[in-house]
């Protein structure tokens, strides 16, 4: 998907809840996050993908992750941004700087992607049969653009949102490394062309391309019902937990814990993705062990 602000894997969401499974969804995203209170701690239990954007360091923890995941053979989303940043002016003139350097064309819509993970993501997921499709996904503002976590809290959110959404089975992604890298770039080619027709364009829209529009696999009674649900209850919870800090001391208690759990296994661990990995290669690797010896049994008895 490009990176137009920092919140479009927040706006996916609501394109997420009409066609597919929230619950499926994991973003590869900045490290960083993951110790942000309360959010970032969810995210470590969603078992995201976070990475320190220096591909020295991201290459062993994201092979990790993806074999993880090839292992416990759970139905998986992994949403990634080759940008790796959203375009804002700063981003775009190093974008250029790229571009000129490496004989590229200069973008205006969307940035130059990295195709290092992208390809070390699609091949990996392939190797470990838990590669089903790559979805290139187009997102626009055509109203207004709220760039930051601040213009959301000003009010500022967007009027419209529009996604242009492609699937490409496995069967149709190159095979060698730098037929992936060349395929990324033509697509995010695609995307300029794609944005520039939609930005200059009256009314505002993507064209189909001579593709049928694909209903949603959910209703807009069941979405609203879900809507109000989580509304409700998240408001709920949020007043319970202001109230339990407000007048129970061993709801306060429990409180202090859990921030110390938190904060002590980011400190010790690293994160509870890694725990959770730590813990399945343990029990992975005693269950091995219990094979050996029931092998070496079962021949002794034999």
């Amino acid at each position: 998907m490009n990176h137009r602000t920092r919140l479009d894997w927040m706006f996916l969401w609501c394109c997420l809840l009409r066609y597919s499974y929230l619950r499926l969804e994991k973003i590869c995203l900045k490290a960083v996050l993951k110790a942000v209170p309360g959010f970032g701690w969810a995210m470590q239990v969603a078992c995201f993908v976070f990475i320190q954007r220096r591909w020295e360091d991201d290459k062993k923890h994201m092979e990790n992750m993806l074999d993880y995941f090839c292992d416990i053979r759970e139905p998986l989303q992994l949403l990634l941004f080759p940008e790796g940043t959203d375009l804002t002016e700063n981003t775009r003139a190093k974008s250029d700087v790229f571009a000129a350097q490496n004989n590229l064309p200069k973008f205006e819509y969307v940035l130059h992607p990295r195709t290092t993970g992208f390809t070390f993501i699609v091949d990996r997921l392939r190797k470990g049969d838990n590669l089903d499709a790559v979805h290139d996904i187009t997102v626009a503002y055509p109203k207004n653009i709220p760039q930051t976590e601040r213009h959301l809290i000003l009010g500022h959110f967007p009027r419209e949102i529009h996604f242009h959404v492609r699937r490409y089975s496995v069967a149709l992604l190159p095979t060698s490394s730098s037929d992936l890298e060349s395929w990324c770039r033509e697509r995010w080619a695609e995307k300029e062309v794609r944005l520039r027709d939609f930005y200059s364009g009256e009314p505002r829209a993507f064209d189909r391309d001579g593709v049928a529009r694909v209903p949603p696999c959910k209703s807009e009674l069941r979405v609203a019902l879900i809507k109000a649900a989580s509304l409700l209850y998240w408001s709920g919870f949020i007043a319970l937990c202001f109230t339990g800090l407000w007048l129970w001391a061993p709801f306060r208690l429990y409180f202090l814990v859990m921030v110390g759990v938190y904060m002590a296994q980011q400190k010790l661990i690293g994160g509870l993705e890694l725990l959770e990995m730590s813990c399945h290669r343990y029990w992975k690797s005693m269950a091995a062990d219990d094979g050996e010896k029931k092998k070496v049994l079962d021949g002794k008895m034999q």
